[in-house]
């Protein structure tokens, strides 16, 4: 009879193989993308997985596999994808893969791989982590241009925290890619705080994510397993205990089969384990023991400098464990015990002396040769060996080195983990400022950076504070001054009040002219523009820009001059706003510097919207967001230009595309003030078509109900400006009359068209909703509506608003007519009808109501149509609400055919590629929407055009001239 430890044949989960094969058939078709196996230790998650990987290479998907282990928890980052680019190094070569990514975007990868050279040294922290994340995705995405790609990722329950949010973030953003990820996890670990809880919670609700239970094995499986291990069918009776015993855990199964018929029934869990180890020679039994201490994987030369046998004696003592199969050969000349439980168990052998002896091996031995591991986990896998070895003075030491290793791979929560070690450590090693060359204030100083930079907040605060309690501001002024600036972004970053205060202070403690003073300067100016307060931010702005230039800081000038723009932007100097723009733009480009260039660009398609010019905004603004790819850097700088896209957009009233814009960036996990900024788009959007749940929804999430004032005019502005249009959809003015009163109290000063203008619309609206019950009060705030008409900034935009203040509605619906807002030009049509129909002018009232409901409706303006539909019953008049195509068909330009009149912007720009030869795949990328957005276009097109076929609408374009 021949015994086998594993069974040859693949027995059962032919559900669970249907339902990751239904799952890859989703994703080639960019519906799926991801697959969570759950189960309970040794229930064959892993097996599956790999079962799974031999089907779907077979049939023609790029398999990558990579897995976290239990050093991860320590801070081992990003483990299970520098497993997988390794995989694809060795498989194509590190220039290929490079040659798949943005120019110069292979040295980022340098920080997982050595393959890919030097790392980029553009110290740019606060954005470095997410383009090494979108770096990860555009690769993904550029593999899977070739073949479909699985990615399996093994003991998510290990998983560091970057790999986790990094998991996280490639689940929302696969969609358009045929990629899937398939994750394997203990469920029977996930205790009530385990890590992985949220982001499996997180996972549940992103669409294309499905959760795969693994279940234990029933009776007949398990006979089919144990006649695979056998050889031979086994007696009912054998199965039956077997079963029985195992529970129906196939390496349960095994472990009873591997101890023989004589096998009396184990203790406990771990002893059924050690089982199948303790009948192996003692020496066996040793090495196994030296080799646990290592990891589940540890490489030949390592163990072997750690036991201290030679290459023979080494192999001797092992052959035996791998004869039994206990430990596997792996590639790369490393061994890897069969399954994680096994090793634990070998592990729980060790007695403590024989543990700390252990460890502290590992940990000199890789010291003294760090090429015994994988590249890049030297620091961290002695960090973590000293640590359990309890040797507290080269815990602390070793911990500080694999701290700064973390920085530079961008992985800030693993550094702050290894921070809090060497914190904790601290008191119990004397002299510990010496060892490791620098004091504890610069520990707390280095935590709260990477907490800032991860986006933790609330530990980056909670780390300035315990800094700034160590210094003294008379001998370390300008340490002082660094972490009140570092107070400052928190505080403004989680919408806080005294970030102006803190950098004030900070602004005095560094009077003379130098780096320190620079960066205070330039963070209290933009600081003080936003809070109103423009022409003493310019002042200070100026300041550091004088500085700046004389020490030829050219990356910093082009800063300044953006932040001057700024402040000419809230006051409402859009020109002068974007003429700066351009000025940093040039400089970006001649230095090469992507971060300038699209921050500059990205503020102009503000700019443009601002002056009138939206169309001209969202091609710029589309522009913006392919550099952004390009460059790498969509994550971060690319998602706050789509966010002015999206503005744009909601301004020339295409808002189901200003919708799909939001809901795409939001999927790349954007900060809190851009997410704002997103909801608040969306939140017009809702308010102007009814949806009053939804804007309820987004204005508590924002603050926008909040009593405290927002110490930045634009959030504070746009907050009041969307509650008082909330309230008077609810049909409750004097609740809007009642926010108008106290907002006015301290009115903004900002001239910008769409903060000050739209606010100032915003005043009629609520003095026209409400004057006919508090005309008192109405007339007081229609007194200080005045004053600030008369600060409004030039341009049109802000022009058309002063228009509707006036109440000169007829002028104002052609002024928006002229610019190509149709939700705005409708409004003022239909309060231009108000006032004919007050006027007895039913016919001029009728007039205007039959150009404006077109347009509102096109819209889905639900309140204002209804608006409408009130009025022209008043006035007789019976009222069509066809809807148009086109939302702005009165500002189009002359048509050339009947045909081209049905067509949106959006479908021409998609007619143009389909006209081109591209495929859907295609024009969605080109367009940043999905594919299946593109789809819905074409099908729209084609019976527009009156044809059947892409080839035949192409020369229908052609024919009709709707290319021109």
């Amino acid at each position: 009879m021949t015994r086998r430890a594993v069974s040859p044949v693949f027995v059962g989960r032919d559900a669970e193989l249907e339902t990751l094969a239904e799952a890859y058939d989703q994703a080639r078709k960019q519906a799926t993308a991801a697959v969570l196996i759950g189960g309970e230790a040794g229930v064959g998650k892993t097996r599956l997985a790999g079962r799974f990987a031999e089907e779907a290479a077979e049939d023609g998907a790029h398999v990558l596999v990579g897995g976290c282990v239990e050093l991860s928890a320590e801070g081992l980052a990003y483990a299970p994808f520098t497993a997988a680019l390794r995989q694809l190094v060795r498989e194509s070569g590190a220039a290929e893969v490079t040659a798949l990514l943005p120019d110069g975007a292979g040295r980022d990868l340098a920080r997982l791989l050595p393959e890919f050279g030097e790392p980029t040294g553009d110290g740019e922290t606060e954005s470095a982590r997410a383009r090494l994340f979108e770096l990860i995705l555009t690769l993904l995405e550029r593999l899977a241009e070739r073949r479909p790609v699985v990615l399996i990722i093994e003991d998510v329950h290990w998983a560091d925290r970057s790999s986790r949010d990094l998991i996280a973030f490639l689940s929302r953003n696969l969609r358009t890619a045929p990629v899937l990820m398939v994750m394997t996890y203990r469920s029977d670990e996930l205790h009530r705080t385990h890590p992985l809880r949220p982001v499996l919670a997180e996972l549940g609700r992103v669409d294309g994510v499905v959760r795969l239970d693994l279940p234990r094995f029933t009776q007949d499986e398990v006979a089919a397993q144990m006649a695979g291990i056998l050889g031979v069918t086994p007696a009912f009776a054998r199965v039956d205990r077997v079963f029985e015993r195992s529970g129906g855990i196939p390496l349960f199964v095994e472990a009873l089969l591997d101890c023989g018929e004589e096998c009396s029934f184990p203790d406990s869990l771990h002893d059924l384990i050690i089982g199948s180890v303790e009948r192996l020679p003692e020496e066996s039994q040793r090495v196994l023991r030296i080799a646990a201490a290592g990891g589940v994987r540890v490489g030949h030369a390592l163990l072997a400098a750690v036991s201290g046998l030679s290459d023979v004696d080494l192999e001797d003592a092992l052959r035996p464990a791998i004869a039994a199969n206990v430990l596997q050969v792996a590639d790369g000349g490393a061994y890897a015990f069969r399954h994680a439980l096994i090793r634990e168990a070998v592990h729980d052998e060790l007695l403590p002396g024989e543990h700390a002896r252990m460890h502290a091996r590992y940990a000199e031995e890789i010291d003294r040769d760090r090429t015994l591991v994988p590249p890049g986990r030297a620091a961290i896998e002695i960090a973590h060996h000293w640590y359990s070895a309890r040797d507290d003075r080269w815990a602390l030491i070793s911990a500080w080195e694999a701290a700064e290793k973390a920085a530079k791979s961008f992985a800030y929560t693993e550094q702050i983990q290894l921070l809090e070690r060497v914190l904790t450590l601290w008191d119990k090693v004397p002299g510990a400022a010496g060892h490791i060359g620098q004091d504890h204030c610069t520990v707390l100083e280095r935590a709260s950076e990477a907490a800032y930079v991860s986006g933790d907040m609330e530990q980056s605060l909670k780390y300035v504070r315990g800094a700034l309690s160590e210094l003294d501001e008379r001998t370390a002024p300008e340490r002082v001054a660094e972490l009140l600036v570092r107070m400052a972004n928190v505080k403004s970053q989680k919408a806080k009040p005294g970030s102006l205060d803190d950098l004030r202070r900070a602004e005095g403690l560094v009077p003379l002219p130098g780096d320190t003073r620079t960066l205070v300067l330039t963070r209290l100016g933009t600081m003080l523009m936003c809070s109103d307060q423009v022409v003493e931010g310019t002042a200070v702005t100026q300041e550091a820009l004088r500085t700046a230039r004389e020490k030829g800081h050219e990356v910093q000038e082009a800063d300044l001059l953006i932040n001057l723009a700024l402040g000419h932007s809230i006051n409402g100097d859009l020109e002068t706003t974007f003429a700066l723009n351009e000025r940093a733009l040039a400089m970006g480009t001649r230095l090469d510097s992507p971060r300038i260039i699209l921050r500059a660009l990205g503020n102009n398609v503000d700019a443009l919207d601002n002056l009138g010019r939206s169309e001209e905004a969202v091609q710029l603004a589309l522009e913006g967001e392919k550099l952004s790819r390009r460059y790498g850097r969509f994550r971060h700088q690319g998602v706050f230009i789509a966010n002015n896209r999206a503005e744009a957009l909601e301004s020339l009233g295409r808002w189901d595309e200003a919708i799909e814009v939001i809901d795409r960036a939001m999927t790349m996990g954007p900060t809190m003030r851009t997410r704002w900024h997103m909801l608040r788009v969306r939140a017009d959007i809702a308010i102007s078509r009814g949806e009053e749940d939804l804007a309820q929804d987004i204005l508590s999430e924002v603050g926008a109900f909040s009593p405290r004032r927002e110490e930045q005019t634009q959030e504070w502005t746009n907050n009041t400006r969307l509650v008082l249009a909330f309230h008077l959809l609810r049909g409750e003015p004097l609740k809007a009359l009642d926010l108008l009163e106290a907002a006015l109290d301290h009115p903004p000063l900002s001239r910008k068209a769409m903060l000050a203008g739209r606010l100032l619309a915003s005043i009629r609206y609520v003095c026209d909703a409400a004057a006919p019950v508090a005309p008192e009060r109405v007339a007081k705030v229609r007194a200080q509506g005045d004053r600030l008409a008369g600060n409004l900034g030039d341009g049109p935009v802000n022009e058309a608003f002063g228009l509707v203040y006036r109440g000169e509605f007829d002028a104002a619906a052609q002024a928006w007519r002229r610019l190509r807002r149709p939700y705005v030009q409708a409004k003022a049509l239909l309060l231009a009808a108000v006032d004919a129909a007050a006027r007895g002018d039913r016919e001029g009232a009728s007039a205007r109501l039959h150009e404006a409901c077109p347009l509102a409706v096109a819209l889905r303006a639900t309140p204002l149509v209804t608006q409408m539909e009130t009025l022209a019953r008043r006035v007789g008049t019976p009222l069509s609400k066809a809807p148009l195509s086109d939302p702005t068909p009165s500002a189009a330009p002359p048509v050339r055919s009947g045909r081209q009149a049905d067509l949106t912007p959006r479908e021409l720009e998609v007619l143009r590629l389909v006209a081109a030869g591209r495929s859907n795949r295609d024009i969605a990328a080109e367009l940043f929407i999905s594919a299946k957005t593109v789809s819905v276009h074409v099908s729209n097109i084609l019976p527009k055009l009156g044809v059947s076929t892409r080839g035949e609408a192409a020369a229908a374009a052609h024919r009709l001239s709707l290319l021109d």
